[in-house]
């Protein structure tokens, strides 16, 4: 324990020896059994079947979901995910890798950031917070585009600072990684990776009076750096399929900021408990981290901790107005959050007094869920759904993480330990994102994943001329059949994809499934019960089971 704490204290290790710990640290945590789990609907077998698709069509230009167009993201991550099949083949593992990396990449970035901006312990400080924050590492073990997107818009973000510095030996390098990173935010999710960094410079340069920095920027080559990288892209893709721009530009932005189009309206508030409960324990000082932040303004480092104070807080305020609002949103915002807080910590090892009340309160929320998850484990939480969190051994032991590190923080609070509280806090995040993938996520995986059993029956029994029928769209029936499936009932975000061309033998009211199901044809159905229930009442055709598990059956018409 006393060679932990003159690690994380001291100020003299080395880069290289800071990033190989860290490295070690958090590679066990977020890459340990990546593959274990069945992919998650819907967001995990779409992100694998689109680029698996463009492997087998050749076609690295137009993303196409289940054989139809699908223009919702850009292609960065399908990118990245078709070189990591390439390299450990189409698995679960291989899906969620490049994310895992990204998450992981963010982690040592923040660490090179912070010993930049403050000093080595800050940066160590920032990585440990970020790293052993259980939120960004669940959402860093899921195969989605948003951990591509916050690892691209960190760095750009990140490096502007580093560039802006009056002192800064190489301005050019990091100017030109902004704008790098900034085209490959855009490639990763689209306008907001410029949007965001943008919005972030100018209400830097609003309120520090740096225009200046508009002539140093490197504005002419960087901008034909940043076009270089993401306009390519576009512009093929425009060229080959004419209905891009208006869909993509005008729906998937716009009418998705702007109004309710993809059901997604949550209030105003939404995000506040969401980075309360996703950031916890260190979500508890970042009111403190904050406040102190916005005292600092004037001080040394006054414009960098104001920079940060933007970067934060204008992503936050740019997601809670979008009326589309997911958790995974506000991802990016992680990042200066935890730099903020290493620096209250830092202060908190050289003598000052740990915010008393924060850490109070985020003692006894601690000791309040150790005691909710080992008397009742199967309470549901909104981050997950409606689903039992813990089995009742589970819960004991998650319980027990949280018990045990509520009563140390409440202890070294009292006591005004700020090592001690800060060890407690890093070494509780890690243990508890080491354990939680045992724990919760397989409870999670058995409503939210797809029937992976099922659908890798298809591929093995379904001939080549057999109609594979999802009833209901199963995202990742396609990516485990390895082939295209015909959808009966609602289309969702395949009717884009759907109205281009003729495409009726392929997308069909559930309804019309009797009548295919008495035809000549093989036909192998993945159902619901619900729906098994009406196909048995109006076709005629005998059904015969060949598999099922908790959610789903896999029939067959032969």
């Amino acid at each position: 324990m006393k060679y932990l704490f003159e690690i994380i204290t001291s100020r003299t290790v080395s880069a290289r020896r800071d990033l190989s710990l860290l490295t070690l640290l958090f590679s066990i945590a977020f890459f340990q059994f990546l593959g274990r789990l069945p992919l998650m609907e819907p967001d995990e077998g779409r992100y694998s079947e689109i680029p698996r698709e463009m492997i087998e069509r050749g076609d690295f230009v137009t993303p196409m979901l289940n054989y139809v167009k699908y223009f919702e993201k850009p292609p960065l991550h399908y990118w990245l995910n078709i070189i990591s099949m390439k390299l450990f083949g189409e698995t679960e593992f291989a899906g969620r890798f490049p994310g895992t990396l990204c998450g992981l990449l963010t982690v040592l970035f923040i660490y090179y950031l912070g010993r930049k901006l403050f000093g080595r312990r800050e940066g160590f400080l920032a990585a440990l917070i970020l790293g052993s924050t259980t939120g960004f590492l669940i959402q860093s073990r899921i195969n989605l585009t948003d951990m591509t997107l916050t690892c691209c818009m960190t760095v750009a973000i990140g490096s502007f600072l580093l560039a802006s510095r009056h002192d800064e030996p190489h301005k050019l390098r990091h100017y030109y990684l902004f704008y790098l990173c900034s085209a490959l935010a855009v490639l990763a999710k689209g306008l907001i990776g410029f949007v965001l960094p943008g919005g972030v410079l100018f209400l830097y340069m609003l309120f520090c009076r740096r225009w200046s920095l508009l002539r140093t920027m490197a504005l002419p080559s960087g901008l034909l750096l940043f076009f270089a990288v993401a306009a390519p892209w576009f512009v093929v893709v425009s060229l080959r399929n004419p209905e891009f721009a208006h869909f993509f530009f005008i729906h998937e932005h716009f009418q998705r900021f702007l109004s309710d189009v993809h059901g997604r309206y949550q209030p105003v508030w939404f995000f506040i408990p969401i980075l309360l409960l996703t950031m916890l324990p260190w979500s508890f000082f970042v009111p403190t981290a904050v406040a102190r932040a916005w005292r600092e303004r004037r001080g040394e480092y006054g414009e960098r901790v104001l920079y940060l104070l933007i970067w934060a807080g204008f992503i936050f305020l740019f997601f809670s107005k979008s009326h589309s609002k997911l958790i995974p949103y506000i991802l990016p915002v992680f990042a200066p959050l935890s730099l903020l807080v290493g620096r209250l910590f830092s202060r908190c090892l050289d003598g000052e007094t740990i915010p008393r009340k924060s850490g109070m309160v985020a003692a006894v929320i601690l000791v309040m869920i150790g005691c909710g998850f080992v008397a009742y484990p199967s309470v549901s939480l909104p981050l997950f759904g409606a689903v039992p969190f813990a089995t009742p051994l589970g819960g004991m032991l998650l319980g027990s993480l949280f018990l045990l590190e509520g009563v140390m923080a409440f202890v070294f609070v009292r006591d005004n330990r700020g090592g001690a509280l800060l060890l407690t806090f890093v070494a509780g995040g890690v243990l508890l994102s080491v354990t939680a993938p045992h724990v919760v996520l397989p409870l999670v995986s058995e409503k939210n994943a797809c029937s992976r059993e099922l659908c890798r029956m298809v591929k093995a029994t379904a001939g080549p001329d057999t109609a594979v029928v999802s009833v209901g769209y199963e995202q990742g029936l396609p990516f485990y059949a390895g082939r295209r499936v015909i959808l009966a009932g609602n289309m969702g975000e395949l009717e884009f994809g759907a109205q281009r061309g003729d495409q009726s033998s392929w997308f069909m009211e559930e309804g019309r499934l009797p009548a295919l199901w008495d035809s000549e044809r093989p036909v192998v159905a993945l159902i619901t019960p619900d729906s098994l229930v009406k196909l048995k009442t109006a076709a005629l055709t005998p059904v015969r089971v060949i598999g099922e598990d908790h959610r789903k059956l896999l029939i067959s018409n032969r």
